[in-house]
C-alpha cells in the first residue's frame, strides 16, 4: 500500500520571537487548510494510505473535514508526549509502516526532528516556522502532488541529498544530535526558552549553508561571503569585538550587525572542537539543546549524508515531462 506520512507540528510558528522579533504566525486552522490541500495532492498522484502524527490539536483529522477521499487517512496510534520527541517517536513509526515520503509542516527545528529518524525516506518539508532555511516556501496543493510523486516512484530523480552537522561531547560513544543549517554557541547557562535571538551573546557559528536571501543565523555567513564558496562546504564563524561586520536579519524583522573575527570554510566531513572558558548552550536549527560545561570539548562534524529531500518543483516537472498530467 503506497503510504505517506505527515508530520504536523502544531506548535511550530508560535515561540518567544513572535515576541521579541516580528514572526508570522501559523495558526493551526491554517496547517489543517494546507493539509487539506496536501491531501488531495497525494490522492490525485495514486497515494493510497496517509498517516498523521496525533496532537492536541488535531490537524490532520480537521483536514479531512469537507472533502471526499478515497485513501485512507488516521492518525498514528500513538500516545503523544506534547514535546518535540513526538515528530521523531512518529517519523519512526511512520518509516515502519512502510511510508514511501514524509511531509513536513514545520520549521527548522521540526525537521531537524524528523530527520534524526527518517532514515532513507525522504522529506517534503514545508514551511509554517519561524526560521526557514530547511523547509520551503510552497503551496500545499504542489507539496502533496510531489510528495505523492516521489511515493510512487514518479520523480526519483527530483530527490537530493542535503548535508547536516552530527554533535557529540567527549565522552559519548555515538553522535549525540545534529543540526540542519546551524549550531551556534550561545553565552547562557540553562537551556531555558530555547530559541535564541540576543546577537551580544552569540560566540560561533557553524553552517551546513549560506545562500543570499536566507532569514536565521545563516543570513550572517550569507551576508558575509555573498553565496561566493563551494556548495558542498560548510562555514565556520567566530563572532568577537574586532573584525568584519555584517547587517543580518537574525530572525524575521530583526535586523542586527554582527562582527565576525574570524571565519573559514568546513569541507565535507571537517570537524570543529568548541572549547569555552565561559558556560554555554548549543542551540541546534535556532533551539537551544546542548549545555556545554567551561573547558569541555564539543564536536561538529560536517556530513554530507544528511536526510534525502524533495525539490518539490522538480518532481512536478519531471512528471510534466513524463506526461503524468495528461488525461
Amino acid at each position: 500500500m503506497i503510504t505517506v506520512g505527515i508530520v504536523a507540528n502544531p506548535a511550530s510558528g508560535k515561540d518567544i520571537r513572535r515576541l521579541v522579533a516580528h514572526g508570522s504566525i501559523f495558526d493551526n486552522e491554517e496547517k489543517a487548510s494546507i493539509v487539506r490541500r496536501v491531501l488531495l495532492g497525494l490522492e490525485a498522484m495514486g497515494v493510497e494510505r496517509v498517516l498523521f502524527m496525533p496532537e492536541r490539536f488535531g490537524i490532520g483529522l480537521r483536514a479531512l473535514e469537507g472533502i471526499t477521499l478515497h485513501l485512507e487517512a488516521a492518525n498514528l496510534e500513538m500516545q503523544p508526549r506534547f514535546n518535540q520527541e513526538d515528530s521523531r517517536r512518529a517519523t519512526e513509526m511512520m518509516v515502519a509502516a512502510g511510508a514511501s515520503c514524509l511531509v513536513t509542516l514545520g520549521g527548522d527545528g521540526t525537521n531537524r526532528m524528523v530527520a534524526k529518524a527518517c532514515g532513507n525516506v525522504p522529506i517534503m518539508p514545508i514551511s509554517t516556522g519561524t526560521n526557514n532555511v530547511f523547509p520551503f516556501m510552497i503551496e500545499g496543493t504542489i507539496a502533496g502532488l510531489a510528495a505523492g510523486l516521489v511515493a510512487t516512484g514518479a520523480a526519483n530523480e527530483a530527490i537530493f541529498r542535503a548535508p547536516r552537522l552530527d554533535v557529540w561531547q567527549e565522552g559519548d560513544e555515538t553522535v549525540r544530535d545534529l543540526a540542519l543549517v546551524d549550531a551556534v554557541v550561545y553565552a547562557e547557562s540553562f537551556i531555558a526558552s530555547r530559541a535564541i535571538w540576543e546577537e551580544a551573546k552569540i560566540r560561533e557559528i557553524i553552517l551546513t549553508r549560506a545562500e543570499p536571501g536566507n532569514i536565521g543565523l545563516s543570513s550572517v555567513g550569507a551576508h558575509l561571503l555573498a553565496g561566493d564558496y563551494p556548495p558542498d562546504h560548510g562555514i565556520y564563524l567566530k563572532i568577537g569585538a574586532e573584525g568584519r561586520t555584517v547587517l543580518a536579519p537574525i530572525a524575521p524583522g530583526l535586523l542586527r550587525p554582527v562582527t565576525i573575527a574570524e571565519h573559514r570554510l568546513l569541507p565535507p566531513g571537517g570537524e570543529i572542537i568548541l572549547t569555552h572558558t565561559e558556560r554555554c548552550v548549543l542551540a541546534l536549527d535556532g533551539e537551544r539543546e546542548v549545555e556545554m560545561r567551561p573547558r569541555s570539548q564539543t564536536h561538529l562534524r560536517l556530513n554530507p549524508n544528511g536526510p534525502y529531500v524533495v525539490d518539490a518543483r522538480k518532481a512536478v516537472a519531471v512528471a510534466a515531462r513524463a506526461g503524468k498530467f495528461i488525461l
